[in-house]
């Protein structure tokens, strides 16, 4: 168990420069001046269940708790004015640096003035279930709690905390606080549990303290009141825990390569983004934050997008994660290959996707409305699917997975549709809102689907005439001025065509430079690509899409340019913010982040990226050749990742117990 002294060594100071008297960090504005924090400056803690966003000032703007598309109940993030949030932060101006804990997700906050210093101290406690196998990281406890400790460090700082708890985005009201024996409790609100003495105002409580050197102060939010809580106690005892869980998990991590601080950030990431009791991952933990600042583009993200499946398979198996990849498998197969349909995104516990609706109550960020909870695209038609389903249970059998003969029939009915709708107009992969197109790389991805369909079961004559139907009408409709178009009969570029070069299908010879060629000249700005600029039919503008420039440097490694793609990777690893983490647009003018925050799929590109330098490296062009399962058993050197013939370190995981140390019991 960590003791008080484990607690205080965990932050001695953030020294960021040597100039004598000034305070480290960067000064801290104004929210009366700036209401709104840039989305650059928030942090993400979680304890894969929901999760909480800590902005630079010590505010916790963003929190849904249990899920992550639970009502959230801090929610200043999306309304200035009336949102709630747990605000912790010096009373005076003063100045911040934060860091990440030991490459975990606790988060440390250094604040400073002329006066003193102090670390504030953010997690939501998560550990191993007493049950749990070794190294499987997928059955965990947490309570649903946000803590933060406060620690004087030098001199004195003094420090205010204000809690206002609201009823979820729709109601966005706050009620009335009660306070007793250090308590706050409101009807359908968390409870704060404090140290120090609290007051309460309506809505709001708030305490005042001063620290100084060796003080501690802590603060624990959670569902309910405890009866005979002893915060500091419980924090001490479950700060140990959450870290040993966070040093156990990132040490498995098996990649080693360039930029392996970024790729074990994005890691974590994923991990925080991850619903353990399903396996599900969401796309983003937030909603409505703007693809352009007071643009109507704002959507809820909450969700788990079975696009991303493959990919996300292919990352986690690539840096040894095998216990997440068969439960993330798990899920998809519960969810989707077991219904014979095709649905596009699931809740985190597997219902369908709630209608999208938009509540005008709220201002949004920075005046951006709507704010948007539930999902209109989760009804649109996206051929792209079928390629990457099948694509994932081709990967999954690749590595030692099994699939039982009613999903089996289940892919073959897939690989049916792929072969009979390939020709129609789908919304595509950016999910247009505007009229249905014959979108390229929809028609790439039904070949995908159709390719590892005949690889899996055997060639079958509608899927070989499908094939070849596919490539031609690829190739004389989607080639305009000798390079791939994003849909046929429009010479619009679509940054989705980058991925073209790892799946496989046949292009002639020059079609994929030229494609690079044309996609830089249309979409790029500065340093960064847009996904499109064609109509959509959202209206108004978007940022740059991160992944894009990732996806680019990938094609360029594809194609034999090592040296550019290092160089644009080099320069990529630079735009996250201080702690590691990515939106999912930035502003190419101002590198303001632009929608939600942190992103998933760019963390995802970030570690795929990687992880094919690395193959690179070891094996030239000839490595990056084939499918997702090519490249995947390349990683683990031909051997298999699940079922019975998995790695020696996943039996160990079947003949062994959770390690002790971070095993959570639940109060």
């Amino acid at each position: 168990m960590a003791t008080l002294a484990d607690i205080l060594d965990l932050a001695p100071g953030v020294r960021l420069g040597e100039e004598v008297g000034t305070p480290p960090g960067d000064p801290i504005p104004d929210r009366a001046v700036q209401p709104y924090r840039p989305i650059r400056d928030y942090a993400l803690i979680g304890d894969c269940h929901g999760a909480a966003l800590v902005a630079r000032d010590g505010a916790i703007d963003w929190a849904c708790l249990g899920r992550f598309d639970a009502a959230p109940v801090f929610t200043r993030l999306l309304d200035a004015k009336s949102g709630g949030f747990l605000h912790l932060a010096p009373l005076r101006q003063a100045r911040s640096a934060r860091r990440y804990l030991d490459e975990s997700a606790i988060l440390v906050t250094h604040f400073a003035d002329e006066g003193g210093r102090a670390n504030v101290i953010d997690f939501m406690p998560v550990g191993h279930h007493p049950d749990a196998r070794r190294h499987d990281a997928t059955r965990l406890n947490a309570p649903g709690w946000i803590v933060r400790i406060a620690i004087g460090v030098a001199g004195r700082l003094g420090f205010e905390m204000r809690y206002r708890p609201v009823l979820g985005l729709k109601k966005m009201s706050a009620p009335t606080l009660a306070c007793d024996g250090g308590v706050a409790t409101g009807k359908g609100v968390p409870a704060l549990h404090a140290t120090v003495p609290i007051t309460v105002s309506g809505g709001e409580a708030s305490a005042r303290f001063e620290l100084t050197a060796g003080d501690v102060v802590c603060f624990i939010v959670a569902p309910a009141a405890i009866p005979h809580l002893d915060p500091l106690g419980a924090a001490n005892r479950l700060l140990g825990t959450t870290r040993r869980f966070w040093q156990d998990w990132i040490g498995t991590c098996r990649y080693e390569g360039a930029h392996a601080a970024m790729v074990r950030r994005s890691a974590v990431t994923l991990k925080l983004l991850t619903f353990a009791p399903t396996g599900a991952i969401v796309a983003a933990p937030t909603t409505s934050l703007p693809e352009r600042i007071g643009g109507p583009r704002n959507f809820d993200y909450r969700y788990c997008w079975l696009r991303d499946a493959a990919y996300m398979l292919y990352a986690l198996t690539a840096l040894g994660y095998g216990a997440e990849a068969q439960a993330y498998v798990e899920f998809l197969h519960q969810r989707h290959l077991r219904r014979k349909g095709v649905h596009l995104m699931f809740s985190v516990a597997g219902e369908l996707v709630s209608e999208e609706e938009d509540l005008t109550s709220l201002s949004g960020y920075r005046d951006s409305g709507p704010v948007r909870i539930g999902n209109a695209a989760a009804k649109q038609r996206q051929l792209d699917i079928f390629g990457e389903t099948i694509d994932l249970a081709y990967l999954y059998e690749a590595l030692g997975g099994r699939l039982n003969a009613g999903e089996r029939s289940a892919l073959v009915y897939l690989a049916d549709c792929a072969a009979q709708g390939w020709r129609e107009r789908d919304n595509g992969i950016w999910e247009i809102r505007s009229e249905r197109q014959h979108f390229v790389y929809s028609k790439i991805m039904c070949w995908v689907a159709l390719d590892r369909a005949a690889r899996m079961f055997g060639d079958r004559p509608s899927w070989a005439e499908a094939q070849r139907a596919i490539c031609q009408a690829v190739h004389e409709e989607g080639v305009i001025n000798g390079h791939l178009v994003g849909a046929f009969g429009r010479t619009g570029m679509d940054a989705a065509l980058l991925i073209t070069p790892w799946l496989g299908f046949p292009l002639r010879e020059g079609v994929m430079a030229r494609t690079l060629d044309a996609i830089l000249d249309e979409l790029g700005e500065g340093h960064y690509l847009r996904r499109y600029r064609t109509e959509d039919g959202m209206g108004g503008e978007e940022g740059a899409f991160l992944m894009s420039s990732f996806w680019f440097a990938g094609a360029l490694l594809h194609q034999g340019a090592h040296d550019a793609a290092a160089q644009l990777f080099d320069r990529m690893v630079t735009k996250a913010n201080d702690v590691g983490l990515y939106s999912e647009e930035i502003d190419p003018q101002t590198e303001a982040f632009l929608g939600n925050f942190p992103q998933g799929f760019v963390h995802l590109a970030v570690i795929t990226l990687a992880t094919h330098f690395e193959l690179y490296r070891s094996g030239g062009s000839a490595a990056l050749a084939g499918s997702h399962a090519d490249r995947a058993q390349r990683h683990i050197k031909g051997g298999r990742l699940f079922g019975p013939f998995g790695r020696l370190r996943d039996l160990a995981a079947i003949v062994g117990g959770a390690p002790r140390r971070s095993v959570l019991i639940l109060p």
